[in-house]
């Protein structure tokens, strides 16, 4: 494995966020803060807890599930996007460096930058409600898997993205939506039974009910199953990614 190759990846991605310290990492920071301001303040002033949660605390894994979908998916289809926008991509497939290379050095970087974003915003949110996390290693793994398994997302996003408005659909008309009804601000079983049934067709429900188990021991879904749906969910980005490399989708033409 080239090794020196994956780090010269990871290196430069790793460079970019730190450039863009405002956008990559400051941003995100303020918006979960302005989450808890508003949503605190409105709701939780009529919900002052949730299975026995203080209703800000019972939000703050929601919220940091919010920011690491979002900023996983964001860093890799960037990553990516860029070299295929500006034509550095024929360079780098035309070294000696193979595709699981590529996207070690791609992926490796936007999961890293997801995962540090996450722990500030999981020490933002302990400024405004007093948090406890019951199982901090299935936290980091949960935390870990996700940012993973949507930093491979992101990169199919941006090898199929023909220009920045494509890059920006499937961010804002799919995950975006599926976060908000996916119990990042409630629990689903304060739903009707019918929505409840059709919520559990919705991915991100597992993963906000996991990650949400992990501090407070309380999920609307079986830790078991969530992990394995996000495992599932790995496992066909991964096929994927493999078969865009073996028929050269979008990176070729």
């Amino acid at each position: 494995m080239n090794s020196h190759a994956i780090i010269a990846i990871y290196k430069y991605e790793m460079a970019r966020a730190f450039r863009t310290i405002g956008q990559s990492i400051a941003s995100p920071v303020i918006s979960t803060a302005l989450y808890f301001v508003v949503f605190g303040s409105a709701i939780g002033s009529r919900i002052t807890e949730i299975d026995g949660v203080s209703y800000g605390a019972f939000i703050v894994p929601g919220l940091i599930m919010l920011s690491l979908l979002t900023q996983s998916i964001a860093n890799a289809s960037f990553g990516i996007f860029f070299p295929k926008f500006t034509g550095t991509i024929y360079e780098i497939l035309s070294a000696p460096i193979s595709p699981l290379e590529i996207v070690l050095g791609y992926v490796g970087a936007a999961t890293t930058k997801s995962l540090i974003l996450g722990i500030i915003i999981l020490a933002t949110a302990a400024l405004f409600v007093p948090l406890e996390i019951k199982h901090p290693f299935i936290m980091l793994f949960f935390m870990t898997l996700t940012a993973l398994t949507f930093s491979l997302f992101g990169f199919i996003i941006g090898v199929w993205a023909t220009g920045f408005e494509k890059l920006q659909i499937i961010p804002l008309l799919v995950i975006t939506p599926l976060v908000f009804l996916g119990g990042t601000f409630y629990s689903i079983n304060m739903l009707p039974p019918f929505w409840q049934t059709v919520t559990l067709f919705n991915p991100v429900v597992y993963l906000i009910s996991g990650f949400r188990w992990s501090f407070y021991e309380i999920a609307d879904v079986d830790i078991a199953f969530s992990l394995a749906m996000i495992s599932l969910t790995l496992a066909i980005f991964l096929a994927i990614v493999w078969w865009i490399f073996r028929s050269g989708y979008q990176l070729k033409t």
